[in-house]
């Protein structure tokens, strides 16, 4: 086995058994917090293009800070899986969403005070995205070992952890619309400020002693060629595992295409053919409200059905579809019934995606592979919207709406062409036969 593996699952498990069970105070912080920081996140979402349509009214120029808010989450999950281990995972998400409370709420004060140039705005989003992501992540990969200490399931937390985010979204995203309308949209940026100074202080407070969210102790001294060798074994296990391969893949083309709906346009059609930030706000939040419904329900009762089948559907449901009632009709409650039924079907989507990865990731791997899938999944995402806001200005609304959900299409129905995906299915991995698995011989 290796030696650093060794150590690193070491370090975590010696310090279980004096841990109290049933202490399911850690899991309610984080979910929490994950929940508050979601909600803002939606805020963002829909706060910042409006803000950008309204401050220049180009769509391309939409596109660009959609491009500057995204490539640096790429860089980030390239390269920070290690990190998580070595800085603490608790330390992560707290610094992650004070970078970010910081980066956002400038964006208002600047505009303001009458300061804030183009250039400066994606460099702030630039900042915004370059933290946020190793905060999402070292919440993710605390759900396991904060499950187990609260004595709950693995898929019931994992399905709880997506129920909420799906929540906060819903919620944040029509508070964001009804905000826009009445208030503005930089003084909804200084609300999502807020909402991350409020997550960082939950997960500082409510994960405080908990080992799995605390810095590696005996893992081996810093230095290039470990940190090169750690992020080669998250990188290595991700390539070798053909499952794993493919939803990379898979997500990562969506990703992109779900960007390009979400910055540029579904803000877009909105505006020109919908009526404002309202409606906006309003379909967004029937996407969540639906994708909140959706993963309750997998929780429920749909992991007792296929999960190849379940996934399958689901995603040919929660894609397309949206892109084509938004191209063929100029009303906002044809498209808002199709992304609630959208939203129900996504909400299947990352439970399954969860607790497979939880299953066949050992746990000496789990940040580094973590951070892996996260980068590869988000890859596309910086040319999503930045393809989208070129798409809009060249050929309108319409025609981008078409090729894209076309597009979406496509890539929606590799689970039911490949074999690899068949492993949704099998069995979960061992613990010590995954070790095994990443073991040279």
């Amino acid at each position: 086995m290796n030696g650093n593996g060794g150590k690193h699952e070491g370090a975590r498990e010696h310090g279980r058994p004096g841990e109290r069970r049933g202490d399911r105070t850690p899991l309610t912080a984080v979910l929490t917090a994950n929940t508050i920081s979601t909600a803002g996140s939606s805020l963002t979402l829909i706060g910042v293009p409006w803000f950008v349509l309204e401050t220049t009214g180009s769509a391309g120029r939409a596109g660009v800070v959609a491009f500057c808010a995204t490539l640096p989450i790429v860089v980030s999950a390239l390269i920070g899986g290690p990190v998580l281990d070595r800085v603490g995972r608790r330390r992560v998400s707290v610094g992650s969403d004070v970078v970010c409370a910081l980066a956002v709420g400038a964006i208002p004060l600047l505009h303001l005070a009458g300061a804030l140039h183009f250039w400066l705005l994606c460099a702030l989003m630039a900042l915004t995205g370059l933290a946020a992501t190793p905060g999402r992540t070292a919440r993710y990969v605390l759900v396991p070992d904060l499950a187990e200490r609260a004595g709950t399931t693995l898929a019931r937390a994992a399905s709880l952890f997506d129920a909420v985010s799906r929540g906060a979204r819903m919620a944040g995203a029509a508070l964001a619309g009804l905000l826009i309308a009445v208030i503005g949209a930089e003084y909804v940026l200084l609300l999502d400020a807020a909402t991350f100074a409020a997550s960082a202080a939950l997960v500082a407070l409510g994960v405080r002693g908990i080992r799995a969210a605390e810095p590696v102790r005996d893992a081996p001294p810093v230095s290039l060629t470990t940190y090169k060798a750690e992020l080669r074994e998250g990188y290595g296990y991700l390539l070798r595992t053909r499952l794993l391969l493919g939803v990379t893949l898979m997500v990562m083309v969506t990703n992109g295409l779900d960007q390009g709906w979400n910055a540029v346009l579904l803000p877009v059609h909105a505006e020109r053919e919908l009526g404002g930030s309202t409606q906006l706000g309003l379909l967004t939040a029937a996407f969540g409200a639906g994708g909140l419904f959706g993963a309750l329900l997998y929780g429920a009762v749909g992991h007792r059905f296929p999960r190849r089948a379940v996934f399958a559907a689901a995603f040919l449901l929660a894609g397309a579809p949206r892109f084509v009632v938004a191209a063929l009709t100029g009303s906002a409650l044809p498209l808002a019934a199709t992304m609630a039924l959208a939203g129900l079907a996504g909400g299947m989507l990352n439970p399954i995606l969860t607790t497979v990865t939880y299953e066949r990731v050992p746990l000496e791997l789990r940040s580094r592979v973590s951070g892996a899938l996260t980068a590869g999944c988000e890859l596309a995402m910086p040319v999503g919207g930045l393809g989208a806001g070129l798409l809009v200005d060249g050929v309108g609304v319409r025609g981008a709406l078409l090729a894209v959900g076309g597009l979406y299409l496509a890539t929606t129905l590799s689970p039911l062409l490949f074999p690899a995906w068949r492993g949704l299915d099998e069995p979960p991995v061992a613990p010590r036969e995954r070790v095994l698995a990443r073991t040279p011989a």
